[in-house]
């Protein structure tokens, strides 16, 4: 419950950050032209991010008799979650990640790269595959899309922004107040854009847990999900994952990419420490 209020909060955020660009680009005209703009290319993407993802990645659809252990597993937790079978494909790389994509239950799709069928246990991997029907469970893909939506509305109110202050075509203060200025203009197309990334990174680390929690809770095994994440952490760190980009870091189960310090601010995934903290504190409940 606290993640979800916190994810309503967050998007509830970006709407206001969204309302007050509009107003300072001069009304509701620019602000509906670009969230316009920003629905069509991202909603787009949530129909379509499934086949783009997995053919980005190289993602080989299996069938049972290809692997019939891993096929059978994502089956049983699927069925324990009251889903429909997703679609199951492998990704040919070493580096251990998984990820979930899909624009609803119905059209969902989960992927392991090779690298994580080779180092985890059973039981291990069984948490991961739980973690990952949890996002669509949990209906992640349509949250962030929305997330992401907005933030390129704001991004894009930003830019017509920034070009109308330096054209002079901004407001006078009769019209506009205070924000109606250079300054003003300026400031606020800098760090609107700059805001609504940090909400919208917020949104994603905030299902990263929600979605840990749904996983502990479809496999039963707490323990074994915060095994599976320690392991993982260490393991993506040695073997990095080829073609890995910030557009799609979001969606694998540990991030891809590698940054620290003021780095982990841009994070799309929670700290791993405390991820697992929650995971062991659920299993002693």
């Amino acid at each position: 419950m606290l993640n979800q209020f916190k994810t309503t909060l967050l998007l509830s955020l970006l709407t206001v950050l969204l309302v007050a660009m509009g107003g300072a680009v001069g009304g509701s005209g620019g602000m509906l032209i670009a969230f316009v703009m920003a629905a069509v290319m991202n909603f787009g993407s949530y129909w379509f991010s499934d086949k783009i993802v997995l053919r980005m990645y190289g993602a080989q659809e299996i069938e049972r008799s290809d692997n019939p252990a891993f096929y059978d597993m994502v089956e049983r937790l699927a069925g324990r979650a009251n889903l429909p079978m997703p679609k199951v494909y492998i990704i040919p790389d070493q580096s251990p990640n998984a990820f979930a994509t899909g624009r609803n239950p119905s059209h969902a799709a989960v992927a392991a790269t090779e690298g994580i069928l080779r180092i985890l246990s059973p039981e291990e991997l069984e948490g991961v595959m739980a973690h990952e029907l949890g996002h669509v469970k949990n209906r992640d893909i349509l949250i962030s899309t929305i997330a992401a939506t907005f933030a390129g509305a704001i991004s894009m109110i930003g830019s017509m922004l920034q070009w109308g202050a330096i054209l002079g075509a901004g407001r006078d203060d009769e019209e506009g107040g205070g924000l109606g200025g250079l300054v003003g203009s300026l400031a606020m197309a800098i760090l609107a854009p700059f805001m609504a990334m940090l909400i919208q990174m917020a949104v994603s680390r905030s299902r990263e847990y929600l979605a840990d929690a749904t996983g502990a809770e479809i496999c039963g095994k707490p323990r074994a999900l915060a095994s599976a994440l320690a392991r993982l952490q260490n393991a993506s760190q040695q073997i990095p994952l080829h073609d890995a980009t910030p557009a799609t870091a979001h969606m694998f189960i540990v991030n891809p990419l590698t940054g620290g310090g003021m780095m982990s601010l841009f994070s799309t995934h929670p700290p791993m420490e405390e991820r697992i903290a929650r995971l062991q504190a659920m299993a002693q409940r």
